[in-house]
């Protein structure tokens, strides 16, 4: 495994690579993805054997410019209405951290979409990413670069320390900035139907156009990455926590709290006997900003899991903004059972 640092000619060593069927994490504005060509099974199967994934889970197919959808989707089975939505959605929120789910082309392996007559397709608002993809193939499948289940990598050395020797290269592009992957959104559907919430908020993707159906419930059929009740989780158990429940707990030593805001973390310890500084106390946004809680969240998490501790208490954020994308993170690595190990 080589660690490189971003820069023109690295990226194009990093596109030989990944045409010639290797496996290469690089950076993404969500987080770090675990790159393989798009269209070989036999490096689409290399990218589940080294995550643990199953086969169940379809990966998301990432592009360099949108031209590039062409390649994966076709667009001529959606209905018209859900083609000028698309339509819409692209200009506006494309490059960025948006996923969109549509019929698939017959050329993208059944590997890449689980055997579903659809595919995750999006365009990553990232340079270097945008980069290494045009000069590869064109399409990129690229799950996050960590073991399945476990939390995202929003650094180099998040996927070095996960992932170690079974990723041939990473480039290194530092600290990922929205921090959360991509909201997922389903047109293929008789309404527009977001399935994972993420770095792009529902309320951005309304007021392009119009109501969009709110994420499932748990259970049912998997047809979008993030979709699994237990996901996103640290090795330290973690309990999730309404704001007026967390004000209320108790200090137990050895255990850490996650703050979504300052105002949180300092009304807790006005009625903490001598209280602080406690080791295992972080807070996602000082001033509450849902857009830097995100872009905290996983890299708060690995230095709270990295400290031993019995249990990691959080607080929930506020529904709106990126606050919903947050939550769904939490709730998923809450749901990991102790076993999981």
């Amino acid at each position: 495994m080589r660690i490189l640092t971003v820069s023109d000619f690295n990226i194009a060593l990093a596109a030989e690579a990944l045409k010639s069927g290797l496996l290469v994490a690089f950076p993404t504005e969500t987080v770090y993805g675990l790159g393989a060509d798009g269209f070989n099974p036999t490096a689409l199967a290399r990218v589940f054997e080294v995550k643990n994934r199953p086969r169940f889970d379809p990966l998301i197919i990432h592009i360099a410019r949108v031209e590039g959808l062409e390649l994966a989707a076709d667009l001529d089975l959606l209905e018209k209405e859900s083609r000028q939505k698309t339509g819409l959605l692209c200009e506006n929120l494309w490059p960025g951290p948006l996923t969109l789910i549509l019929p698939k082309k017959r050329e993208v392996p059944e590997l890449a979409t689980a055997g579903l007559a659809t595919v995750a397709v999006r365009l990553p608002d990232h340079p270097a990413a945008q980069k290494l993809i045009a000069l590869s193939t064109g399409a990129v499948a690229a799950p996050s670069a960590n073991p399945f289940g476990r939390l995202s990598p929003t650094r180099a050395d998040h996927v070095r320390d996960q992932l170690g020797d079974r990723v041939d290269l990473i480039l290194d592009g530092g600290r990922t900035r929205v921090g959360v992957e991509s909201t997922v959104l389903d047109m293929t559907g008789p309404s527009p139907r977001i399935l994972r919430p993420g770095g792009v908020p529902q309320e951005r993707i309304e007021a392009l156009i119009g109501p969009v159906e709110s994420p499932p419930g748990q259970g049912g059929p998997v047809s979008a990455p993030g979709q699994l009740k237990s996901h996103y989780a640290p090795r330290t158990p973690l309990t999730l926590h309404h704001p007026e429940e967390m004000a209320a707990l108790t200090y137990e030593a050895g255990t850490g709290c996650l703050f979504f805001r300052g105002a949180s973390r300092d009304r807790w310890l006005r009625y903490i006997p001598g209280a602080g500084p406690f080791p295992g106390i972080r807070v996602l946004s000082e001033e509450g900003n849902t857009s830097e809680a995100a872009a905290n969240l996983f890299d708060i998490l690995h230095q709270l899991d990295r400290l031993g501790l019995s249990r990691i208490r959080a607080e929930e954020a506020p529904l709106f903004g990126l606050g919903p994308a947050i939550n769904d993170r939490l709730r998923k690595a809450a749901a990991r059972e102790p076993s999981e190990d």
